[in-house]
């Protein structure tokens, strides 16, 4: 079953939850698709009363910091023999050579690897445990998460929201026309943000390809 269409089926207060925990498991650093999970909710919301926009991006905020910071306190006492074991857990999301470029990007852009991690599938996952593992200053990552989750999370729910409201309206005058148009319009900055977060990427690991990176102080 899709998962609007499934999302559809069970209580709003579950539909809360489902996003917090999914969304808060993956920042965590499991592999789950948080954002399928919050996009098809916020959608879902433009189109159900019973669901509260403002309630779910508060709880997918909530999520995403949430386990972000529970990652980063795993990280950091587990140390580098728990991205060992990630990876042997995990192999196509936690293998040595995605570490090393989350690793590297960690190392040139710190803060900022952190907030615009939550744009990058890869480094949303990474970006908690690694962080502790790397020994980012507490008080740095939480600025930087804090920031980064309500971007992301509210954001997203935001902009998916309002293009679903903006859908529906123009559907019943312009028809399939105004759906287009719609989620072309809604969806632009959402691709701007993502495209940046992965040009900061990129550009992190081609300047530190060849190098071997210390721990963050």
């Amino acid at each position: 079953m899709h998962v609007q269409e499934w999302l559809d089926t069970v209580p709003a207060a579950a539909v809360y939850a489902v996003v917090g925990l999914v969304i808060g498991l993956e920042s965590l650093g499991i592999p789950l698709p948080g954002e399928i999970i919050l996009v098809s909710a916020a959608l879902l919301s433009s189109q159900h009363g019973g669901i509260n926009p403002v309630v779910l991006g508060a709880c997918a905020t909530a999520g995403a910091v949430i386990g972000d910071s529970i990652g980063y306190a795993i990280g950091r006492k587990g140390g580098r023999p728990l991205l060992a074991w990630l990876g042997a857990k995990f192999p196509r999301h936690f293998s040595e050579g995605h570490v090393a470029t989350a690793e590297r990007s960690f190392e040139k852009w710190g803060m900022w690897a952190v907030f615009f991690g939550r744009f990058v599938a890869l480094l949303r996952i990474f970006a908690g445990p690694l962080a502790g593992v790397l020994h980012m200053p507490y008080w740095k990552f939480l600025v930087a998460n804090v920031l980064g989750g309500i971007a992301w999370a509210g954001g997203t729910t935001a902009v998916i929201y309002y293009v679903g409201v903006v859908a529906e309206s123009w559907l019943k005058k312009f028809s399939y026309l105004g759906l287009v148009v719609a989620v072309l319009i809604g969806l632009t900055s959402m691709l701007i943000i993502k495209r940046k977060a992965k040009k900061l990427q990129g550009g992190a690991t081609r300047e530190a390809e060849p190098e071997t990176v210390p721990a963050v102080e």
